[in-house]
Order: C-alpha cells, then structure tokens, then sequence
C-alpha cells in the first residue's frame, strides 16, 4: 500500500477488479493506491470493530450498508491497535459524524492510519458482482497513483491469491501478555493469538478466567507453562492450510485432553488436526447478520462472521477420528457450510463465527459459558 496526504471529497478514485471490472468514484481516507482481496460486509454498523479486526488483513473490505460512518470513529470500540482492512468502499460517507462518543470522522482515522478508500460507487452493482463472480483481488487508485484502466488491472493482477496466504504470524502479538480475571479468579486459559481480537478475552475475563495471550509461534512448552485450565485458539486472516504450526500445537493439546476452544480461524485448525481439510469460499461469510444453527440444541443463532476458508467435514454423519468420534456441531443456514465442530469422546469445541460479538449480536455468547463448564467438569474430574 501506498499512500500521500489527506484525500479531498472531490480527488477522482477508481475500483479495479481482477476481472477487469471498474467502478470509479472519489478518494474516502488517504489518497494513493492498495491492494487486496474484495469481500463485501453485510453488517449495517459495526464498522469501527470490523476495520479494526485482524481477520479482515489484506482485505478490502465494500460496505453493503449504504450510509458508513454516521457514528464516527470513537476510543473504546477497537478491536487491536490499528485497522487492519487493505482499503474501505463505501457508497455514501457521513458528511458529519453524530454520537456522543465520537471523537473524529471515520474519513479523518482512515486518512490518519494511511487507509486507501474509495465513496460514491454503486456498492449493490458491486455486491452483485462479487456474488456472481466470487471474490477476487482488486486495488483502490486515486490522485497520482491514477492511471490508464488497463495498466491498473495489470498491476491487480500482478498480486497475490488470498489462496496459500500465510498471515496470521503477521497480525499476532509478538510477545505474550496476560487480560486479568474481572472479579475472582477461577479459571487459567492459554488463548493462541491468530489474529485474535481484543474482546475475545475480554469475554473470558467477565467469567472469572485469566487469559493468557500467546504468539502464534507459540509451543506446546509455552502453553503448558500457564498452568492453563483451558486452550484458546482464537480467529486469524489467510488459507488455514498454511498453518501447519498451530495445527501441530493443537494436535498437542488435543493429545494431552485439555479443554478446547476454538473460533473462527480456531476451527479450521480443529478441522485440519481431525483430519478434515479445508477450502475457499465462493465468496464468503463477512458480516454481523448471518444464521447459524446449533445442531446440539436446535436454536437458531444471528451472528457475526468474517471467513472466505470453510472445514470440510460432513454433516450428516459422526466422524472417526484419531481423537474419537467428532460431529459437525453448528451449520450455516444460508448455504451448509460447516459453522462448528466437537467432540464426542473429549473437550473440545469450536465455531466458525465470532461469538464475542463485536460488533454483532449476543445469541452466541453462551458458547464462552459452555467453555466455562467443560473446564469445571473436568476439573471436577480430576479431583474425583
């Protein structure tokens, strides 16, 4: 990515799509040029979590909401430290920002953070146009970065597939550090972080666990020297089938029967150390509006994802495993693709979305309680 100095309403901008598909409009952040993947997000706010989310690196992300930006951009709602997202499409940006936590406009951090975006496109026609197509790379060029549209789509071309990406060891923290217990302490959790965001173990604290967060080059010794109740493997950006690392330190856990807990990226890695495989989404589950079925209760959740990868696992049988009997736990409504995983011989579970809700509804917190209560039982367990 590169960009220059604050983008002015009126500086000309332009989408360009792998296909070669245009979409031209004006500079919304810092004016210069990025590249990334583009997937459309459905959620009709949330956008400060969503940019700030490690999940969405190397994306660029097109807003389905027609108004972005009408809350502004406050202190509280991030989710890591920076935004993440390669670039940012809106159709229709807040001319002023209207909240009482709002401390700047959207268009003023994207600009501060160095974020190419791009306003005043049709979003629907490109919404469309990714559904049919599936997602693709593309790249956002306004001010001097402007140039003939078949240059531009040579140089989009040119980029590399979200496909045999390797990024989580690129959005993780370097070193471990430790979010406190809110009130008495009653569990320790080893949380590995892919890409994890920052209510994440914020969720596990409300519950009385102490998170300990850990590189994604973490080892099995490094887990274990918490003393941990509990493993966490938390969401990450990239092609699960490039990490062959967490894959081997779950195996690990999996091997020594801890408690397990995974999301997103997380059940990737349980699927891939079942034996499942993975593969790339048409165009994938990016938003905070998605239904997805509990299989093990029959409710109907409303959540919140951001995943273009899916395990492969069938759904309508018990699997065989070198770790017992494994069973596809939750299920897209949508289009059936594998939304969770457990299993049936020993503690481990995890979901494809991103129940700590941020943004999001709340419909799938309870799953952080069931983390609570798989702990106490073994616990329980190992006392009896």
């Amino acid at each position: 990515m590169t960009t220059s100095t604050r983008g002015a309403a009126k500086t000309p901008a332009v989408l360009v799509l792998e296909d070669g598909r245009t979409f031209r409009g004006r500079a919304y952040g810092a004016v210069g040029e990025t590249f990334g993947e583009a997937v459309f997000s459905t959620g009709m706010t949330g956008y400060q979590e969503t940019l700030t989310d490690p999940s969405y690196d190397r994306q660029i992300v097109v807003a389905t909401a027609p108004q972005i930006g009408n809350t502004g951009w406050n202190d509280e709602d991030d989710e890591s430290g920076r935004i993440w997202v390669s670039g940012y499409v809106v159709r229709d940006p807040a001319r002023v920002p209207s909240n009482w936590r709002s401390r700047r406009s959207l268009d003023d951090e994207l600009t501060t953070q160095g974020v190419v975006g791009i306003s005043g496109i049709d979003t629907r026609a490109l919404t469309r146009h990714l559904r049919e197509r599936g997602s693709m790379r593309a790249g956002i060029f306004s001010g001097e970065a402007l140039a003939p549209d078949a240059e531009l789509v040579q140089r989009v071309q040119a980029q590399p597939h979200m496909k045999g990406a390797s990024l989580y060891e690129e959005v993780a923290t370097k070193e471990a550090y430790v979010v406190p217990a809110v009130g008495e302490k009653k569990f320790t959790v080893a949380a590995i972080d892919l890409g994890i965001k920052g209510m994440t173990p914020q969720r596990m604290a409300e519950r009385g666990i102490e998170v300990h967060v850990l590189p994604a080059t973490a080892t099995a010794e490094d887990v274990y020297a918490v003393d941990p109740d509990g493993v966490f493997f938390s969401n990450g950006p990239g092609d699960p089938a490039t990490a062959d690392g967490p894959v081997a330190l779950m195996t690990a856990v999996l091997e020594r029967r801890t408690p397990l807990f995974g999301i997103c990226f997380g059940n990737q890695i349980l699927g891939r150390a079942l034996g499942f495989g993975t593969y790339k989404l048409k165009y994938g589950h990016h938003g905070i509006n998605q239904p997805v079925q509990d299989r093990t209760t029959g409710k109907v959740e409303v959540t919140a994802h951001n995943h273009g990868f899916a395990v492969d696992a069938p759904l309508d049988k018990v699997s065989e495993t070198k770790f017992g009997r494994a069973e596809v736990s939750h299920v897209c409504l949508n289009d059936d693709v594998v939304e969770g995983l457990q299993l049936l011989d020993q503690p481990a579970f995890s979901v494809q979305y991103h129940p700590e809700a941020a943004a999001g509804p709340h419909d799938a917190a309870y799953l952080f309680d069931r983390f609570t209560s798989l702990m106490s039982t073994v616990r329980e367990g190992q006392r009896a």
